[in-house]
């Protein structure tokens, strides 16, 4: 029974491990470039989603496994739960967890920036081989400071209490203790911070701005507003005239620098308003889409209210915890504010306690609640852009997003997923991701041996931190990140602080937005690139068709022979 109830948790784990390869892989290919794409680039990207998705994603699977060790009638270890099968399992997550760690640290400092230059390098006139040195050469300062991050999580923990005593039994005893488990979490440290960044800037207004567009989002491209667009283009066409005929009655025929900057505003406006009208013209050619758009406007904003009360409960959820830490932690930012015992309830919480006693309901919530996390990211990417303040780099589009662009959002996504699974078990979540349902009988008999508490109900407590381990098994992820922050304190005190900020940036969004709905990026300045991108495009792609043609027409005269010219000028009636 043990070991198919196991067998069974892995098997799922498996399934949404395939789920999540397919919804990488639908994710780049819907995001990439229509036509600047790069096989390379796109396969890191799936990889790296594939492994950020599956490490959060993780979660529910430790829990499952850890609470099935306990008898929740009972409060007591099932008899097959020896702690050799425990520790044999604890080992099993480690693993799988620490693999998944690695390699979105290495994909994250180095084989995404690696694809970046190489994509850089590409160039007719080099080859394979030269564009693989020439990254290189420029990753050679990321992997140094790969290499500096590991050596400084490997000594320098251990190192401080050695007062300066340095000989063999040291380095034996360094590796004996180590491991590389406290590089691990050094680097896992690091990126966590920069992750908690990204979490504010790009997860907190796309959590709260998700909602909202779907709750307001208006049928694509009504009647009133294809009318506007017409009179406005027409009115654009007579300011044109009239700057024409400007000019034309100048003498030379010259344009004056204010009318020529006019002519360069007005004609970018124009080929805006073109597109638009073209894309409508092409959108009621097919009239089942627009039927079928128009009776998914309901559901469009029965989900928008649903992912809004969702994100308002998390953010109630969420300030809870961390008034409860804040207040109650027994030793505050030297260990990053880590709480023994829930003192405020929360309600997300209390949900997925319950829904853990019956899996897979918690898996599926869980993988949910990701979902939204990371779709809020994404729209929060492409809401904010890929910006250095007010300069903005890359603009994250359906079917318009540069390799190099689909690079840096793999990144940010990375670092905001460890963030994510910083927040799932530390603080939306916090109960749930240490240990679950699990329970423990208090009754002790002889004051020494606990009692079964199948009969005695009432004295089944939930675990806590400082909950009796040989019954209570703490799930790997928080022992993981508990001692990411224990090691180095300053990352579980500014992951914590974080969080006060994702809080106050969320409900300012999300008021904002209520009131007035906010232009991502600026509708117009998109539609105008847009519009010059895919002119550029089109006649990029009519020169190349016209030397296609040419050519072609080259190579058909060189081998055709006389005869048939003849033949076909003499069919056609030419002399």
């Amino acid at each position: 029974m043990a070991v198919a109830h196991i067998a069974f948790i892995w098997v799922a784990a498996a399934v949404v491990f395939f789920l999540l390869v397919l919804g990488s892989a639908t994710f780049v290919n819907t995001y990439k470039h229509r036509y600047d794409r790069d096989p390379f680039v796109t396969s890191v990207c799936v990889i790296a989603l594939t492994s950020l998705l599956a490490t959060v994603c993780l979660l529910p699977v430790d829990i499952a496994l850890v609470s099935s060790t306990t008898d929740n009638r009972t409060g007591l270890k099932k008899p097959w739960a020896t702690d050799h099968v425990v520790a044999t399992i604890l080992l099993q997550l480690k693993i799988v967890y620490y693999s998944l760690y690695s390699l979105n640290a290495l994909m994250c400092l180095v084989v995404v920036p690696f694809a970046y230059f190489l994509y850089e390098e590409q160039d007719c006139e080099t080859s394979l081989a030269g564009r693989i040195r020439g990254a290189l050469k420029y990753c050679v300062g990321l992997i140094l400071l790969v290499v500096i991050m590991f050596l400084v999580g490997f000594f320098l923990p251990v190192a401080s209490g050695m007062n300066g005593h340095l000989d063999l039994d040291y380095f034996k005893r360094l590796l004996m203790e180590n491991h590389g488990e406290r590089a691990l979490t050094f680097i896992t440290g690091v990126l966590l911070c920069f992750g908690a960044i990204c979490f504010v800037i790009y997860t907190a207004p796309g959590f709260a701005l998700l909602p909202v567009a779907l709750i307001k989002s208006a049928p694509a491209e009504s009647d009133a507003h294809i009318t506007k667009a017409r009179q406005e283009l027409l009115e654009i066409q007579e300011e044109l005239r009239i700057i024409g005929d400007r000019a034309e009655a100048s003498s030379g025929f010259r344009l004056s620098d204010k009318d020529r900057r006019s002519v360069e505003i007005l004609q970018r406006r124009e080929r805006t308003l073109l597109r638009k009208v073209r894309l409508d013209e092409e959108e009621r050619q097919h009239t089942l889409m627009l039927q079928f758009k128009a009776a998914m406007r309901p559901f469009k904003i029965l989900a928008g209210l649903i992912l809004f009360s969702l994100a308002t409960a998390i953010w109630i959820s969420m300030l809870l915890t961390v008034i409860d830490k804040l207040k109650n932690s027994p030793c505050g930012a030297r260990c990053g504010y880590i709480l023994p015992h829930i003192e405020i309830l929360n309600p997300i919480n209390s949900i997925f306690v319950l829904a853990s006693k019956l899996f897979p309901l918690d898996y599926v919530l869980t993988i949910l609640l990701v979902f939204d996390l990371f779709v809020s990211t994404v729209f929060g990417i492409s809401f904010v852009g890929i910006r250095f303040l007010w300069v903005t780099f890359f603009r994250v589009r359906s079917g318009r997003t540069r390799p190099q662009g689909l690079l840096f959002t793999t990144v940010i996504l990375t670092l905001s997923v460890l963030a994510i699974n910083y927040a799932l078990p530390m603080i939306i979540a916090p109960q749930y991701g240490h240990f679950g349902g699990q329970v423990y009988c208090t009754k002790m008999i002889n004051g020494s041996t606990r009692a079964d508490c199948t009969d005695f109900p009432q004295f089944l407590a939930t675990c806590t931190e400082s909950a009796n381990t040989k019954i209570c098994t703490p799930t790997v992820v928080s022992t993981f990140i508990n001692r990411v922050t224990l090691n180095f304190p300053f990352f579980g005190a500014f992951a914590f602080w974080a969080q006060f900020v994702f809080l106050g940036i969320f409900i300012m969004t999300a008021i904002t937005s209520i009131i007035r709905t906010p232009k991502a990026l600026g509708a117009d300045a998109d539609d105008d690139e847009f519009a010059e991108e895919e002119e550029e495009e089109e006649s990029l792609l009519e020169g190349s068709r016209r030397r296609m043609g040419t050519a072609w027409e080259d190579i058909t005269a060189r081998i055709t022979p006389p005869q048939a010219i003849d033949s076909r000028a003499e069919y056609s009636g030419l002399p």
